[in-house]
């Protein structure tokens, strides 16, 4: 998922500019009366285009973040046939419901990364947050602070595939308590060999990927997704997945291999073209992948 941001200030507001744009529209096939799901609504771009798409469209959208949601309604208000729903997607319930496509934009928001507060990103000071959904307990503070070294290091390992993720854990214990982003980056970058410290990525890329993913439980939420949503689609609905890293498109791919219910529509993952990665660049490693649901 990806968003536009002003400059003026830590609380930017989101303003959703849709990854794949086309893409997404010719995967759901969006048509006249037909109803769609956007499971992960963000600041409403993908929503946006669903809507203009086709007359009589109704659309449920779903977003953990409640200032995404706020956003969403705030852009999309002009459609009396778009409901909204605060919750991860793994959560909701369509109470008998179905769809003709559902969307889900998968992981952190530009906007969420940008925001100072959130803690996200260690390119500011921030609390050691990381919290898509804020009424939530669970934060990056509390497992750097108070997991044990193996816990920490099997967490970096598996969802940063961090090479280093033992000698990481190590120091993170050795060094704590931690407060703040910047802290946890430094000691982080401390980890690496010093001729290591600057390579392409930040060394802390990695740890701070997987502090996000464990917070928000990310993976496991795709996981039920994955598992729900071909039971909330009409035959002949698609399902869209937009992922931004390999953890998650692998699963994406096998769960729609293995999936007796789906058609699988894209051999290869869709991705962003070189005009869009020019004019926004966050859009570079996303991959779309298209399923569609079998008649019986």
């Amino acid at each position: 998922m990806t968003e536009e941001t002003s400059e003026s200030g830590t609380e930017r507001p989101f303003f959703h500019i849709p990854v794949l744009s086309q893409q997404v529209l010719s995967a759901l096939q969006v048509k006249a009366g037909g109803r769609y799901l956007d499971a992960t609504v963000g600041g409403g771009g993908h929503s946006e285009l669903i809507l203009k798409a086709a007359q009589d469209v109704e659309l449920v959208a779903l977003d953990q973040d409640p200032q995404a949601l706020a956003a969403a309604q705030a852009r999309l208000q002009a459609w009396d046939s778009a409901s909204f729903v605060h919750t991860n997607f793994s959560r909701y319930e369509p109470d008998g419901l179905k769809f003709d496509g559902i969307l889900a934009d998968i992981g952190v928001s530009s906007t969420q990364l940008d925001q100072d507060q959130r803690g996200f990103s260690f390119r500011q000071e921030a609390p050691l947050d990381m919290r898509m959904d804020s009424t939530q307990d669970l934060t990056a503070e509390e497992i750097v602070n108070y997991w044990d070294e193996k816990a920490i290091a099997d967490t970096i390992y598996e969802y940063g595939e961090e090479r280093l993720s033992r000698r990481i854990a190590r120091r993170i214990v050795d060094k704590r308590p931690f407060k703040t982003t910047t802290e946890l980056a430094w000691e982080v970058a401390g980890a690496y060999p010093a001729k290591a410290r600057h390579g392409r990525i930040h060394p802390a890329t990695r740890t701070f990927q997987a502090l996000r993913i464990a917070v928000n439980g990310e993976l496991d939420a795709l996981k039920t997704l994955l598992e729900k949503a071909p039971d909330w689609l009409n035959p002949g609905g698609r399902l869209a997945i937009i992922s931004f890293h390999s953890l998650e498109d692998r699963i994406v791919k096998y769960a729609y291999r293995g999936d007796e219910r789906l058609q699988i529509i894209t051999k290869k993952p869709l991705v962003a073209s070189e005009e869009e990665v020019k004019e926004n660049a966050r859009s570079r490693s996303a991959k779309l992948r298209i399923a569609e649901r079998k008649a019986t």
